[in-house]
């Protein structure tokens, strides 16, 4: 999972604003989706798996049949559908551990990273199909700028340089800071704590 996640952080930050790139991003979408239904134990029913490709190919093919802002804008919006799931699934994954351990601190660490990627594809959904420019400064920015402001934003860092511009972008950069820092604060900190506090106890009171 957290190579696949690494892989698509890096793609976008090098890939061009190309049809192409878009077309691997989705695929890569789909790929790491179904490894999450692989690796949580849901996907044992593969035939889900079926049609969830077969759409990431329809999808990959249709930005170059269509071009324009408007097919980009879909791509992007159903590369954070693929990411919701996934999250949804690692979510999923971790709660059926029953327990805290390293595996579901690792699912918790991943759903932390793929909460930056899929406000990364709804920055981009916005700048394709929204009328005016994403960012404060006039521009739609590149991918790799959204990438940067959604972690950047995610972290709560407030560097300033890019600020988004109209209305639906500054509620998603809100609900991105809020999400970001909830998520830290109880899911991340209560797993790592109790992970600590397990290991702390003496045998004889874990018998």
């Amino acid at each position: 999972m957290l190579v696949l996640i690494a892989g698509s952080f890096v793609f976008i930050a090098a890939a061009p604003d190309s049809d192409w790139a878009q077309s691997v991003l989705v695929l890569l979408q789909c790929g790491t989706l179904l490894l999450a239904l692989l690796t949580s134990g849901l996907g044992q029913d593969r035939r889900p798996a079926i049609p969830l490709a077969a759409v990431a190919v329809v999808a990959a093919v249709s930005v170059h049949i269509f071009e324009g802002d408007t097919a980009r804008g879909l791509v992007s919006l159903l590369d954070a559908v693929l990411i919701a799931a996934t999250i949804a699934v690692v979510g999923l994954g971790v709660v059926d551990q029953g327990r805290v351990n390293a595996q579901s601190i690792m699912g918790a660490l991943c759903i932390y990273l793929l909460l930056g990627m899929f406000f990364t594809f709804a920055y981009d959904t916005v700048a394709s199909l929204g009328d005016g420019a994403f960012f404060a400064n006039g521009s739609d920015g590149t991918p790799f700028e959204r990438l940067y402001f959604s972690y950047v934003t995610l972290a709560t860092l407030g560097y300033g340089d890019y600020t988004a511009g109209g209305t639906l972008g500054r509620s998603l950069a809100v609900f991105e800071v809020l999400l970001g820092q909830l998520f830290l604060v109880t899911a991340v900190a209560l797993l790592v704590g109790t992970l600590v506090a397990a290991r702390r106890e003496p045998p004889d009171s874990q018998q």
